[in-house]
């Protein structure tokens, strides 16, 4: 449930078309105790979405569980970092639950919105696409209409070009990248836009898993630019997608 659900709710038990005890049922407790976590039920009316499952640490009964509760409170689940084998536990709770391997993220929205706004999420080069894909399919998990150019890495920098009328025109924009982490600097120098930059550890060895990319975002002489930390699609996109809906007036109260 969040916050639109909870309206109309309400506004049913006004006009007389749903009873008080019905309203009372369906708003629920807060948590829900399932011993190993304590789900949070009513995350979605205060952040617009509802709680997110983290796979890394869970077993798959867990995967399952938690899947299978939080879609008893909320029509959409969004669960990241996923094995596989978590994957395929998650879809015996929810079989038409979407999984999409590169990003290691699953989905399902049983009450689809129209994308609203506009979201740009570029990516340096194939190697960042799994994280790129994590910040599009949670952005647009949380209502965004999002636009993605990949593979406009520094090394080609002309390739930025098709994405310019994007940069410039995007609520928010997510710019993904490894190695040396210059792209977020050069698109944050383009545009008036919030720029959410997201360093991969994709690199050679001195680029230490992504810390290169990580310092040298931090860095960025460009103004205007937010980093998240090294790996991390899901927290951008997030981010872009709060930023996206506070631009067309779809906050959460």
């Amino acid at each position: 449930m969040d916050a639109r659900d909870l309206r109309e709710l309400l506004d049913a038990v006004a006009a007389g078309r749903t009873a008080p005890s019905v309203a009372v049922s369906r708003i629920g407790q807060a948590t829900a105790d399932l011993g190993f976590a304590r789900v949070d039920r009513h995350r979605g009316l205060r952040t617009g979405f509802p709680e997110v499952v983290f796979g890394p640490g869970k077993s798959e009964e867990e995967i399952e569980t938690l899947t299978r509760t939080i879609l008893s409170h909320s029509p959409r689940i969004l669960l990241t970092r996923l094995t596989s084998a978590q994957a395929e536990a998650a879809r015996r709770a929810a079989p038409d639950l979407r999984w999409h391997p590169r990003g290691r993220v699953a989905t399902l929205d049983r009450e689809p919105r129209p994308a609203t706004g506009r979201v740009g999420i570029l990516a340096a080069g194939t190697s960042d696409f799994g994280v790129a894909e994590e910040a599009l399919l949670t952005a647009s998990a949380l209502g965004a209409h999002v636009e993605t150019c990949f593979d406009v890495g520094v090394a080609g920098l002309h390739r930025l070009a098709a994405a310019m009328d994007l940069i410039r025109g995007a609520n928010a924009l997510v710019v993904v990248a490894g190695m040396e982490g210059a792209l977020p600097s050069v698109v944050a120098g383009l545009t008036d836009r919030p720029v959410i930059a997201v360093p991969t550890s994709v690199g050679y060895g001195a680029s230490f898993s992504g810390l290169a990319a990580l310092l040298g975002m931090l860095n960025s002489c460009a103004a205007g630019v937010t980093v998240v930390n090294i790996d991390n699609g899901f927290g951008a996109g997030f981010a872009a997608a709060t930023i996206n809906r506070q631009s067309v007036g779809g906050g959460v109260s």
